[in-house]
């Protein structure tokens, strides 16, 4: 009896050993920029981390800081990530200037359409073709943009291309800011946390945001008119990746990787375009519910707007050129990818 109490026990403690080790539950920390109530976190963050933990039965944790509560400023989250201070999370490269040279072709003005995820889905193949080798540094889940982009004032309204002259306005990244430069507009650069209170300050007399991140910063609220371009592309654009530190993923028991990675990719990067186009409708539904002016600029009128994007990018590709990359190839490529992605969402409607 004696011998066999002491193999049941010694099986036992083997068995609680292994649990754990079998079990392999994990951490994981991301964070971003913005609130959570906002479209991206509210739309395809917080949903996609639930999936994650459904389909790992658990094993998985994941956990979701908004508004750089783990610290650091907006521009540090790609450093957080490759160095592993976060697992993971969500950073705009617009907000380090020239860190990132290949991914500023999706933001040149008039390049994308005002449906983020046809855009994003350009954006990932773009992605596959011109970027892994400057985001080698981490493990990238999803890459996307957002929908069309608006101009917001407060004291004034945006109704020509004249209207633009002198007014201080946010740029998102140095693309968006040589077009608001070339409009006659001061663009002042600043990650979209700071636009509310610059507004709000004075500091500056109104910028450029897609709808989706209007109620969240209250800007509907601090500006009194929002101007939007008529035809089918945005003003500019804006890009950001979702993506993991590469340690925390290569840790990852090849079952709980092959979940992420079911989570990665082309459809991911739709998944938050579509995200992005969810929170437009309430974002413009907010800005008209305060009784703000709405202005739509004509045919006529955009192109006027949309002429001055000619020589911004003009100049892009050959300051790219002149690093020996292939700017003129890149501009090219995003555009056949954005009009086959436009092609292909009208065929499946």
């Amino acid at each position: 009896m004696n011998g066999f109490f002491k193999s049941v026990c010694a099986g036992a403690v083997i068995a609680v050993l292994a649990v754990p080790t079998m079990a392999q539950e994990v951490t994981l920390r991301f964070q971003h920029f913005i609130s959570n109530e906002s479209a991206i976190p509210k739309y395809f963050m917080i949903p996609w981390g639930a999936t994650i933990e459904e389909e790992s039965e658990g094993r998985i944790d994941f956990e979701l800081y908004p508004a750089m509560q783990l610290g650091g400023a907006p521009p540090a989250l790609y450093q957080q990530i490759a160095d592993g201070v976060i697992d993971g999370g969500w950073f705009s490269p617009g907000y380090t200037p020239g860190r990132f040279p290949s991914a500023e072709a999706l933001q040149l003005p008039f390049m994308t359409t005002m449906n983020a995820e046809e855009s994003s889905r350009a954006a990932w193949r773009y992605y596959t073709e011109f970027l892994e080798e400057e985001f080698a540094g981490i493990k990238v889940l999803a890459i996307h943009v957002h929908g069309q982009g608006v101009v917001h004032t407060r004291g004034l309204s945006v109704e020509t291309l004249e209207d633009m002259a002198g007014l201080k306005l946010r740029g998102p990244s140095q693309q968006a800011s040589a077009l608001l430069e070339a409009m006659g507009a001061t663009p002042i650069g600043m990650p979209v946390p700071a636009f509310p209170e610059a507004l709000s300050k004075g500091v500056v007399d109104g910028g450029v945001i897609p709808w989706e991140i209007v109620p969240s910063l209250r800007v509907h609220e601090l500006a009194d008119s929002h101007t939007e371009l008529g035809g089918d592309r945005s003003l500019y654009n804006t890009v950001f990746v979702w993506a993991m530190n590469l340690d925390s993923y290569n840790g990852l028991p090849d079952d709980l990787r092959a979940i992420i990675d079911a989570h990665s990719g082309l459809e991911s990067s739709a998944w938050a375009g579509r995200a992005a186009n969810t929170g437009d409708i309430p974002g413009r539904e907010a800005a008209v519910a305060a009784g703000n002016t709405m202005v739509l600029l004509d045919e006529a009128e955009t192109a006027r707007w949309a002429a001055l994007a000619d020589p911004v990018i003009a100049e892009w590709i050959e300051r790219m050129e002149s690093r020996d990359m292939p700017g003129a190839r890149m501009v090219e490529r995003v555009r056949e990818l954005v009009a086959e992605e436009e092609d292909r969402e009208h065929l499946s409607r």
